[in-house]
């Protein structure tokens, strides 16, 4: 294997520059602002951890994992979600706290997959765990939380769309009742978005036609809450008939707060069946083929940390919805005032420096010879470019000179 270059980076990883960089805090003080604002506290926890605890736990498949060694021989994982680790947490250092928590966060997650087709193996969520509450209310809170988040990110036109894996596994063990391997096989297709292959896969079943109809008629089940309706007829199962009745729920909450217009119903829409317990959903913004947002319920994890119950979440992909807001909603670059000064008043020019940094301002320093500083002299008002920088302002300390040229003095 050839050495890498000097100026090489593994596949999957990315330098972000000061204007992505502004961009990225934007987005991310923005979104944690809105949570605070509904009750979410900020936790943060390591960004390794250890392989049989959190790695196991995640909704992280294996293969996806970064895996490496620490000095004793244990192997370790870059963590690839918050929620195991979060779960961690909850179940230790804040095992004597009551539910419901309300937790939020932002962190960069790694997972190895992403390195496919150019996808980032190292990318931001920003996201919130709300533990410790079953309700159709809790689940309606996140997915409006969600929507409030995304919003305050800057993001304007998005669906969200909303599932739930309990209908899926009641209408398939009703209609496939013993076939594992082919309810395995429609989920697979499903989790894919491969609706031709489906349909395929039921013709291969060699199916009743009643049957058939009925396992067909699942991809017409997308839409407002008349899909519920849809839904309660098509299957007699009891699991199924409870999730859509949690949906049905959720839908009434989500029309008190108004939010309706930004969801829809999509019964075909099922996230991981081995990690999500319950309602699931995406959001996607327009123009972009990727979900910005992504969560649901996943109440069997805690019991894997010893301290059983539910939990319903979200994250944001900060790094995509960047990549949704472009250069739009630009943030404004800070106005910077250059301050220049010779050896002999560089104490007080660091010292007005701090001031003005106290009262708020972007303040430059450099140490100037005299051609330079008659240069910048003939700068008493307006903006200029000093070493390929834009100031709005030029203060000059040099011997027998402490004064603001173009100001009020000091």
């Amino acid at each position: 294997m050839s050495k890498p270059k000097v100026f090489e980076k593994p596949i999957g990883v990315k330098d972000y520059l000061p204007e992505a960089v502004a961009k990225l805090r934007r987005i991310e003080h923005a979104a944690l602002a809105c949570m605070q604002g509904w009750g979410y506290e900020q936790i943060i926890t390591p960004t390794m951890e250890y392989y049989d605890t959190v790695g196991v736990a995640s909704s992280t498949s294996d293969q996806k994992l970064f895996k490496l060694l620490n000095n004793r021989g244990t192997t370790l994982v870059l963590r690839s979600d918050m929620t195991a680790p979060i779960a961690r947490v909850v179940s230790s250092l804040l095992k004597e706290s009551p539910f419901p928590l309300r937790l939020s966060y932002h962190a960069n997650v790694y997972r190895a997959i992403e390195e496919e087709a150019g996808r980032e193996a190292e990318f931001f969520q920003t996201g919130v765990e709300l533990v410790g509450d079953a309700s159709a209310d809790a689940d309606a809170e996140v997915v409006a939380l969600a929507i409030a988040s995304l919003k305050a990110a800057g993001v304007k036109r998005f669906k969200i769309a909303i599932g739930h894996v309990g209908f899926l596994n009641g209408l398939f063990e009703e209609s496939l009742s013993g076939r594992k391997e082919a309810q395995e096989q429609l989920k697979a297709c499903l989790l894919g978005r491969d609706y031709v292959g489906y349909r395929e896969q039921l013709r291969q079943l060699s199916l009743e036609e009643p049957v058939k109809r009925e396992l067909e008629g699942i991809l017409r089940l997308r839409g407002g809450q008349e899909v519920c309706k849809q839904a309660l007829e098509l299957s007699a199962d009891e699991t199924a008939q409870a999730s859509i009745q949690h949906l049905c729920e959720m839908w009434d909450v989500l029309d008190a707060y108004g939010l309706s217009e930004h969801v829809l119903i999509d019964l075909t829409m099922i996230g991981d069946f081995s990690y999500y317990t319950g309602m699931t959903f995406e959001g996607y913004a327009a123009d972009l083929g990727f979900p910005v947002v992504s969560g649901g319920r996943y109440d069997n994890l805690l019991a894997q940390f010893g301290r059983p119950a539910p939990a319903t979440g979200f994250a944001l992909k900060t790094t995509r919805i960047l990549e949704v807001l472009g250069n739009e909603d630009e943030p404004a670059k800070a106005e910077r005032v250059l301050i220049g000064y010779d050896e002999t008043e560089r104490k007080a020019a660091l010292a007005i420096a701090q001031q003005l940094r106290s009262q708020g301002a972007t303040v430059v320093t450099e140490r100037i010879g005299q051609e330079e500083a008659a240069e910048l002299s003939k700068n008493t008002s307006g903006r200029f470019i000093f070493k390929g920088v834009e100031y709005v302002e030029f203060l000059l300390f040099t011997e027998g000179m402490d004064e603001m040229l173009g100001g009020d003095g000091k």
